[in-house]
């Protein structure tokens, strides 16, 4: 009565949780024991199998039938026919495998659980057999890891007390007895699939067939999914070459339809013509004393006092004959320009006369060495030898009057091809085709009836205090490019005077750099052009045959430790303004040979003044500077150029082109590839001034001025003196020309 009582109340806690939804149904309790199994071994289909195909195997192991008449049930044996799991215990396990199929989930297991995928599935599994295999044949411990598993209520000493109520009464609660059954069968078969499924030796055998076609079913979508991704990564890279190369044809395709960015490498074109009374108008007067650096003798004036004082002035004049100058008509012989091969006639000439020098000096050299041969000679022989050194003078002197002769005759012969040169040239023209040429202003203004030129005036005047009264205009716009051109009539000379045209950016100098275009001290009579510059710029890199000119020299600078002078002959090539070898700011100075002695200065005055351009060009990697004087000696394309730099319509003027001037006397490499970065000169302003004395016309004063200097000691009073000398220290100007070049688009 006791074990009743007991099963009773097991059945109403059986039946209140079946009531309350909490218990699985016989069916349900089957599919989850059944899809347990059937995940481990492949799928539901593969536990059919294992009754419907004896003559699949698992390694070792295989299925085998009753036979045709005996009445043994098939299962899942060893090789030594040790039964592992029965056919009712695969026939229990897959009996609901059809109403699994039929039915739609409506609770328990399959409502609360939906099948996982292959690998979670697989891995559940293994978990589970692991867990099973460590049980070690415990049934109790396999019933607990199944109830977990599956989700089962707990029914406790359930099978003990259905063994006892069977032992002390038949019947009961069929529905506690079959969930019982369940459990207990469940366990079991799945601890003989389990190990069955591993072989005999604890998972050492074979696979079951089922496991490994499901494997290698795996394997197989594993590979070909590598494959398919390894395709796209292909498909991704292939499609992106194919954009890149497509953006590229584009590129170049828009670049051939565009062309390349614009560049200044067109025909030079007029920015700014600074002539007549517009000339101030690109100028501020700059007010006060001189730089600290030049230190002049003056005081510079605001344009307002300038004016009342009368050292600025525009002033018309009408040109006399003696004045103008030649032009022939095109076609003319006469008329035909070739400066270039001018220029390098006069770079042959320069060869020849140095060549000329040094032969000298090898003849110098060879007449010391006789002479010292020859007092050598006397000392050894006697007084009876007189007559045979007379004999050897005698042939000396000889030989010197043939040498004369020969150099004479060959004067004559040269002189002779030239003046036949010269009457072959003329026997071209004909006395009847002979036209006089047109007398002409160089640079007249224009819409007048009569030959008139207007010119800029700009001077100096004395004062009580001591330093004169003088000017310095500042340009407005700044550069970084252009070619620069003063057409000059006159310029400051004479002792003490320094005047300039230069550009600079003095804010930021010398970091900018600075170029003086025209520079004068003094006496000088020569045109120089200076860079000055931070470090690393230097001119030794200047082709040859690329200039007529020469750089000036550095010789006998003091030693900057001892003062002792460095008398190593050296060019001032170096643009820094300290360079050591050189004088304070000397810079890199290059100095005209051509027209060497009349190119500035009081000669330059006595020609009529010149003309003076320079060409300051990044893109073509170059600063050069030319000097034509007198205004006769003006190649025409400068001339015309200038002529018609203020005509309203464009399409009149003509573009100046450096390539048809000759050679520069200057030529400063710039920009990459040379030795000298073109980022050394940059924003910077055209600068006209007139300075007297300061750092450097009053440093030379002694040395230029030897006969002024004999009266007064210093540059300062000399020029306090206010000596007649001073009124030709004035500019007159005909116009400043800046042009810079079009924007193009240049094919490298």
């Amino acid at each position: 009565m006791q074990h009743r009582d007991a099963f009773q109340q097991q059945q109403q806690q059986l039946q209140q949780q079946q009531q309350q939804g909490t218990l699985m149904s016989i069916e349900e309790l089957e599919r989850g024991a059944k899809r347990l199994i059937s995940d481990y071994i492949g799928d539901s289909d593969s536990v059919n199998n294992l009754l419907q195909d004896e003559e699949d195997s698992i390694s070792s192991y295989s299925i085998h039938g009753s036979g045709a008449g005996g009445g043994g049930g098939g299962g899942l044996t060893n090789n030594n026919d040790e039964t592992l799991v029965t056919e009712d215990d695969v026939n229990f396990l897959t009996s609901s495998t059809s109403q699994q199929q039929q039915q739609q989930p409506s609770s328990g297991l399959q409502r609360r659980r939906q099948r996982p995928s292959s690998t979670s599935s697989k891995r559940r599994v293994d978990e589970i057999g692991n867990q099973l295999l460590q049980a070690d044949g415990n049934a109790r411990l396999e019933h607990d890891i199944l109830r977990k598993s599956l989700n089962l209520i707990d029914l406790g000493p359930t099978a003990t007390l259905l063994q006892q109520f069977e032992e002390d009464e038949e019947g009961g609660d069929e529905e506690l007895v079959e969930h019982e059954r369940v459990l207990e069968r469940i366990h079991e078969s799945t601890r003989r699939l389990r190990a069955a499924s591993i072989g005999d030796g604890g998972g050492s055998g074979n696979q079951h067939p089922e496991i490994e076609k499901e494997e290698s079913s795996s394997l197989l979508d594993y590979e070909q999914q590598r494959t398919r991704i390894v395709r796209q990564v292909l498909t991704m890279v292939g499609v992106t070459a194919i954009l890149i190369l497509l953006v590229c044809v584009a590129l170049a395709l828009g670049t051939i339809a565009v062309g390349p960015p614009k560049q200044p490498v067109g025909a030079y074109k007029i920015i700014e013509a600074q002539v007549g009374h517009d000339f101030w108008q690109y100028y501020d007067f700059y007010a006060g004393k001189d730089s600290a650096g030049s230190n002049g003798h003056i005081m510079y004036v605001s344009e307002q006092k300038a004016r009342e004082e009368g050292i600025v002035n525009v002033v018309t004049e009408t040109v006399g004959v003696g004045d103008m100058i030649e032009i022939y008509d095109d076609g003319d012989p006469r008329a035909e320009e070739n400066w270039l091969a001018e220029d390098l006639a006069f770079l042959e000439q320069l060869k020849r006369k140095k060549l000329e020098e040094e032969e000298a000096l090898e003849r110098e050299k060879q007449e010391e060495e006789k002479k010292k041969k020859k007092k050598h000679d006397e000392k050894k022989k006697t007084d009876n030898d007189d007559s045979t050194e007379q004999t050897k003078e005698d042939s000396a002197t000889k030989e010197k009057k043939a040498n004369r002769l020969l150099e004479e005759v060959e004067r004559q012969q040269e002189q002779e091809q030239a003046q036949q040169q010269l009457v072959s040239s003329e026997s071209i023209v004909t006395s009847d085709e002979i036209k006089p040429p047109r007398l002409e202003p160089f640079n007249p203004d224009q819409n007048s009836d009569v030959p008139e030129e207007t010119f800029v005036v700009i001077s100096s005047t004395p004062t009580p205090e001591g330093p004169r009264n003088s000017v310095r205009l500042e340009g407005r716009r700044r550069f970084n490019r252009g070619l620069f051109i003063i057409d000059l009539r006159h310029m400051p000379a004479g002792c003490g005077t320094w005047p300039a045209f230069w550009l600079t950016d003095e804010a930021n100098w010398p970091v900018n750099g600075e170029i003086d275009i025209v520079e004068g001290v003094n006496y000088q009579d020569t045109a120089k052009t200076a860079l000055h510059t931070t470090r690393v710029c230097r001119m030794d890199d200047v082709p040859e045959g690329s200039k007529t000119g020469t750089w000036d020299t550095a010789v006998g600078i003091p030693d900057r430790k001892t003062g002792i002078p460095d008398m190593t002959f050296r060019y001032a090539q170096d643009c820094f303004v300290y360079d050591p070898h050189q004088w304070i700011n000397q810079g890199c100075v290059a100095s005209d040979l051509k027209l060497e002695g009349r190119s500035l200065g009081v000669p330059l005055n006595q020609n009529g003044g010149g003309v003076y351009a320079l060409e300051w060009d990044p893109v073509y990697k170059h600063i050069k500077t030319w000097v034509f004087s007198p205004h006769g000696r003006v190649p025409s394309n400068l001339r015309d150029a200038l002529r018609t730099a203020t005509n309203e319509d464009e399409s009149t003027r003509v573009a100046p082109d450096t390539n048809q001037w000759g050679l520069p006397y200057g030529h400063f490499p710039i920009g990459d590839g040379t030795n000298c970065p073109a980022g050394h000169f940059r924003n910077m302003r055209l600068v006209i001034n007139l300075a007297f004395c300061g750092s450097v016309a009053g440093n030379r004063y002694f040395m230029d001025c030897p006969k002024q200097f004999k009266k007064f000691k210093t540059c300062n009073e000399w020029v306090e003196s206010d000596p007649d000398e001073l009124k030709e220290a004035y500019w007159k100007i005909r116009g400043v020309y800046v042009y810079e070049r079009e924007w193009q688009k240049q094919w490298s």
